[in-house]
């Protein structure tokens, strides 16, 4: 059932339509068209699709003459992350907007970046924290045509906020590129954040079980990360230029193809630490291998998937709840702490 209401030429052609229990508006704005749920009473969808007209004729529906197919945009998005960014930090903007794309194909009438609403990235939200989708009559028509989809298991509300950050991010660039008249993720509320555990970090115990039951090769690499809380890729890109043994420095600097994720800092060189790295100098100069201190076979590069091999450390020394890296970061951080470094000593390290 449907009424439609005339329109002048230069105005939106819109129309009220009855689904169910709901009333919805339908109308087109600059060749696009927008269908809102508005409620069970049909006056009040009168008047939403009279408001609607009088926004359309403002162009107040932040529609532009520039805008482009979702897809497309995105698109030209990674190619200015690849050359503005790190490879990690695209590849991580890259599975936020595969995760997006993959909840679209549940809308298949959404197709330019003017359609996305604020209630659209609200059940993009729902989407990935339950990992289901609304079985609103936009999701059942659309499974109706053939596109349902498949559900998953949801993620932490940590990681949606992260996505949703991640899209305010992309939509600003859209502005700026004058694809857009505002941000649809504005007025977009965080997720309350429950759902995260305590950061682990290992006791003086486990972490003596921990590098008794490393292998040879290995041990050195834990044995830096619990005692200089580094990062994967500040360990991996670590060369002997940026160690002083004698000043008992590390400068974590940025390199022509690298660059550190907060910038350059020092970290102090213990005496156990000492000792480490001045005996693998000696041999790294022994045997003129490359110049970064933890290296590969091939004198390149350290390529060692150092996660892998930590959980089966772990695994070896009975330590539970070690699989991830960044543990042995927290670890290190705090220790420092019961030690009683101040909090902003400690920050400055990390």
């Amino acid at each position: 059932m449907a009424i439609q209401w005339p329109c002048g030429r230069d105005t939106a052609l819109g129309s009220i339509y009855k689904r169910g229990k709901n009333w919805y508006i339908d109308i087109r704005v600059k060749r696009r068209r927008i269908r809102r749920k508005v409620g069970t009473s049909k006056k009040l969808a009168e008047l939403a699709l009279k408001d609607a007209e009088v926004k359309a004729a403002r162009d107040e529906f932040g529609f532009t003459n520039n805008d482009i197919a979702i897809d497309k945009f995105f698109s030209r998005f990674l190619e200015y992350s690849k050359a503005s960014h790190q490879p990690a930090t695209t590849a991580r903007y890259r599975v936020v907007l595969d995760h997006f794309k993959t909840f679209l194909n549940s809308y298949p009438r959404v197709t330019f970046l003017s359609e996305i609403t604020a209630d659209l990235i609200d059940r993009y939200k729902v989407f990935r924290k339950e990992g289901r989708m609304h079985h609103d009559s936009e999701t059942v028509q659309s499974q109706d045509e053939g596109t349902q989809h498949n559900r998953k298991r949801g993620v932490q509300a940590h990681t949606v906020n992260f996505e949703i950050r991640t899209l305010k991010l992309v939509f600003n660039l859209a502005i700026k590129w004058g694809y857009l008249k505002e941000n649809p993720t504005k007025e977009v509320a965080k997720l309350k954040v429950n759902d995260s555990k305590a950061p682990r970090f290992l006791t003086v115990d486990e972490c003596r079980r921990l590098l008794e039951a490393c292998p040879i090769k290995l041990y050195p690499i834990y044995f830096t990360f619990l005692n200089t809380g580094m990062r994967k890729a500040e360990l991996e890109n670590l060369k002997w230029d940026d160690i002083d043994l004698e000043r008992l420095k590390i400068s974590i600097r940025r390199k022509e193809s690298w660059q550190p994720k907060t910038g350059e800092r020092e970290i102090p060189i213990n005496d156990e630490l000492h000792d480490l790295l001045e005996n693998l100098r000696q041999d790294n100069d022994a045997r003129n291998q490359s110049n970064y201190v933890f290296c590969s076979k091939e004198s390149g590069k350290l390529r060692t998937k150092l996660r892998e091999k930590l959980i089966k450390v772990a695994k070896q020394a009975e330590i539970q709840d070690l699989t991830r890296l960044h543990t042995l970061r927290h670890t290190f951080a705090s220790h420092l702490v019961m030690k009683g470094v101040d909090l902003p000593t400690v920050m400055k390290l990390l």
